[in-house]
């Protein structure tokens, strides 16, 4: 089984998160951000992962640095779990709808973190949750886990739909990413030998 636990202490955060690749969906979040807790419920359970993540966070200043922090923390604990990524299928793409949004996600752990973001959530808060750090989480994710992510919207009105057919989509093409593939023989996918 392909799995990490992370602990991460700063002034700001306080995380204790387990990632397990080859899991059911089975999740216990609690970040202190509700709409965050929500999110990560959504992304473990349609990319067929386990994950539990504890946070304590300054959340009376906002939410910025929780968000982020646990970005960091599940990038760490894919990156962790991947190992050298011998096998993986490397890439994994998903077209996710959520009523009338609709967003493309596609991943390449290729081992250089960059996030293409193309998302437009058209307020500039989901509840207390500012929208922008939608963008916050996939960045620090992104660049933690060495995974490159685009997400593209192609489609969509209402910003809570939008977020989740984004973390949604994500899921299902890091689940399709990571899939060991047996043609592969336990190779590393990349001509370089290495990812």
């Amino acid at each position: 089984m392909r799995k990490s636990e992370i602990s991460r202490k700063t002034a700001e955060t306080d995380i204790t998160l387990s990632l397990n690749i080859d899991g059911t969906g089975h999740n216990n979040i609690a970040t202190g951000c509700g709409f965050l807790d929500h999110m990560l419920t959504l992304f473990s359970v349609h990319g067929r992962f386990d994950l539990s993540v504890k946070c304590d966070g300054d959340t009376f200043v906002d939410y910025h640095h929780t968000v982020e922090d646990i970005g960091i923390s599940l990038g760490d604990a894919f990156s962790e779990a991947l190992g050298n990524k011998a096998g993986v299928n490397r890439y994994g793409s998903a077209l996710v709808p959520m009523d009338e949004a609709l967003v493309l996600a596609a991943v390449d752990l290729s081992g250089r973190g960059h996030l293409n973001y193309g998302l437009h959530i058209p307020t500039e808060k989901i509840g207390d949750f500012d929208s922008e750090l939608v963008e916050e989480f996939f960045n620090a994710l992104s660049r933690q886990g060495r995974i490159t992510i685009h997400l593209k919207q192609m489609d969509g009105l209402n910003s809570h739909h939008i977020a989740e057919a984004t973390f949604k989509s994500c899921a299902r093409a890091l689940r399709d990413a990571a899939r060991i593939d047996s043609t592969l023989g336990g190779s590393i996918p990349s001509s370089k030998g290495v990812l």
